[in-house]
């Protein structure tokens, strides 16, 4: 498993990013998948995650509403669309996978981090 995170930048406070995370060994397809984000200081936390066939997913009360998760497993790929971004979600954002199908929020549950991509929101 190899996980590439991209689309992360610099943004306004209000704008919106899409982030991907592709899998270019193509070994995650049964694989729930999540994203986590680390900001400075802080430890990571949960984000989303997603079951294998996208048919559970789950958020951080702090963006639900705000963020969607999605996959095409045909491509290998998990997204993270991100809406009404905030000074506050500013992080390094990771995607992961899991270690079975089910979706979790438990950092524990995810074998595989990709390197991360960096979300900055200003006010």
């Amino acid at each position: 498993v190899q996980l590439q995170a991209s689309g992360g930048g610099l943004v306004q406070a209000g704008d919106s990013l899409r982030l991907s995370c592709t899998d270019s060994r193509r070994a995650t397809s049964n694989n729930a998948m999540g994203w986590f984000r680390q900001a400075p200081g802080k430890e990571r936390e949960f984000v989303s995650t997603i079951s294998w066939n996208g048919g559970m997913t789950s958020y951080a009360d702090s963006v639900k509403g705000r963020f969607t998760i999605s996959r095409d497993r045909a491509k290998n790929t998990v997204y993270l669309q991100m809406n009404s971004l905030k000074p506050e979600d500013t992080a390094v954002y990771y995607c992961a996978a899991g270690r079975s199908s089910v979706a979790s929020s438990d950092r524990s549950q995810y074998r595989y981090w990709g390197q991360g991509t960096l979300v900055t929101v200003s006010s």
